[in-house]
């Protein structure tokens, strides 16, 4: 599926969505070039969630936690992983609960150690402000996820 969003505001909006699709957990895998967008829907996810704070790109520690009222979130940034199996010394195992949303930046850096995505979301840069989202599902929730974009 494919979806063109034309500001930041409607990719935020458009994480709130995907949260609500999918329940508010599951494992979603970001792709797309520096700049692409990645951390605004990651963004847009939390604040539907109910995060009102700053959200950056945990480019530096790998991993940021959210403890939120009834949810747990884990926000990676693998861009500087110079080996998945950097991910063991994390306790990577222990972020991937059902209950958790794992939004993944960079997840082809981690390939082999990370779970298989509900959604693997490429995004592209179009123009200026657009965006162009292409999603995928890799699981039955994922499916069940994409099912109810669609509507």
């Amino acid at each position: 599926m494919s979806w063109r969003l034309n500001t930041a505001a409607a990719t935020e909006q458009f994480g709130g969505r995907l949260v609500e699709v999918l329940e508010g957990s599951g494992i979603i895998f970001l792709k797309g070039d520096l700049g692409a967008g990645k951390t605004t829907l990651c963004r847009g996810m939390l604040r539907a969630l109910g995060y009102a704070g700053a959200v950056k790109s945990p480019t530096f520690t790998l991993v940021e936690p959210y403890e939120l009222p009834g949810h747990q979130v884990y926000h990676f940034d693998l861009y500087r992983l110079g080996d998945p199996d950097e991910l063991n010394y994390l306790g990577v195992d222990e972020y991937f609960t059902s209950q958790a949303l794992c939004l993944i930046e960079w997840s082809e850096n981690g390939l082999g150690l990370l779970p298989t995505p509900d959604l693997e979301i490429e995004m592209r840069v179009i123009g200026d402000t657009s965006r162009r989202l292409l999603i995928q599902s890799g699981s039955e929730k994922g499916e069940r996820a994409m099912a109810r974009l669609a509507v």
